[in-house]
């Protein structure tokens, strides 16, 4: 992913939205297309039918980026006259975000219909993913990725963010509903407390909520990846990472010691490092030992997601490692 900083970092600054609107919209990447390109049909909103995606106005602007104090907001800003591809990729992030089931909610900026949104985020370009957090935006995204591609780069980025705690989910959209000032997105109430506890930093207390959650359903996918993670969190409390290390690297056989690195390498973003050093540690080991650090493997796979491309490459090396 290429990252570009903005030329005013911080909050959005809302109150742009009330100049005038600029005499030229956002120059498209090279290779877009020119303004004779053709123009998207009538009525066809990106959002199309996602729960998770809203077609973001100078009206409903200002409810779409109060979302992202309840989870992450990915903002695409796009021309289908002037760069055909950066329409695409707005369909695309429509098609993930339900995909994601709340994690993030799409939202999806034509520059042609609102030029003032583009003006008051300075966007310098498209296409252009911008993720939201808190109110605040960061650069993500500045090429139109095929869809693929795309699910690879936010497995990576909702990982990254679920390891710093991030874990609120938007409730779904009125599918009938016009996108507008009610299209608020709320936290799902079951995670709520999890989420609160993450939040406040008490890491335990996220254990427990996700256990609760565990046991009460043990088919609720999100929450046994909200426990594994959470456990993942408890694990690493207080260690220090070069004593862990050092550790680990004097004794490759300890399971104790090859698990927490493991933790730390997950933590880190190094998810496929993680996943091959516990993979190596069940090689080489055998009864307890090797069931330990299987164990612990499968937990790890647990707080990525079963469908994550690593996870699933984990899984294969584990089995060769088995049998």
């Amino acid at each position: 992913m290429t990252q570009q900083p903005f030329s005013r970092p911080g909050a959005i600054d809302l109150s742009a939205l009330k100049r005038p609107a600029p005499s030229a919209p956002p120059p498209a990447r090279p290779g877009a297309a020119g303004p004779g390109g053709a123009p998207a049909p009538a009525g066809a909103g990106a959002a199309g039918g996602s729960s998770y995606a809203v077609d973001v106005t100078e009206q409903n602007f200002q409810t779409v980026i109060e979302a992202s104090m309840t989870a992450p907001v990915l903002l695409v800003f796009y021309s289908r006259t002037r760069m055909p591809e950066s329409g695409q990729l707005a369909d695309d992030l429509a098609t993930v975000s339900g995909e994601y089931e709340g994690r993030f909610l799409a939202g999806l900026v034509d520059i042609d219909a609102a030029p003032q949104i583009a003006q008051a985020m300075q966007i310098p370009s498209i296409p252009l993913v911008v993720a939201v957090l808190d109110g605040r935006p960061a650069p993500l995204l500045q090429d139109a990725l095929p869809i693929d591609e795309l699910r690879t780069a936010l497995n990576q980025v909702m990982q990254q963010l679920t390891a710093q705690g991030m874990t609120g989910r938007h409730q779904p959209l009125q599918a009938t509903a016009p996108a507008g000032e009610d299209d608020e997105p709320q936290v799902d109430p079951r995670y709520a407390a999890a989420q609160d506890a993450l939040g406040e930093g008490d890491i335990d207390r996220a254990v427990a909520e996700y256990q609760k959650l565990v046991d009460a359903n043990p088919a609720d996918a999100e929450a046994a990846a909200g426990l594994a993670m959470a456990k993942v969190l408890q694990r690493t409390q207080g260690v220090d990472l070069n004593e862990a290390r050092a550790a680990g690297a004097a004794n490759p056989d300890d399971v104790e010691a090859q698990t927490m690195v493991a933790d730390l390498d997950l933590l880190g973003g190094h998810v496929e490092d993680a996943f091959a050093r516990l993979v190596e540690l069940v090689r080489r080991t055998s009864g307890d030992e090797r069931n330990a650090a299987r164990e612990h493997l499968l937990g790890l796979f647990a707080a990525v997601g079963n469908d994550d491309p690593r996870v699933i490459r984990g899984r294969q090396a584990l089995a060769s490692a088995l049998f």
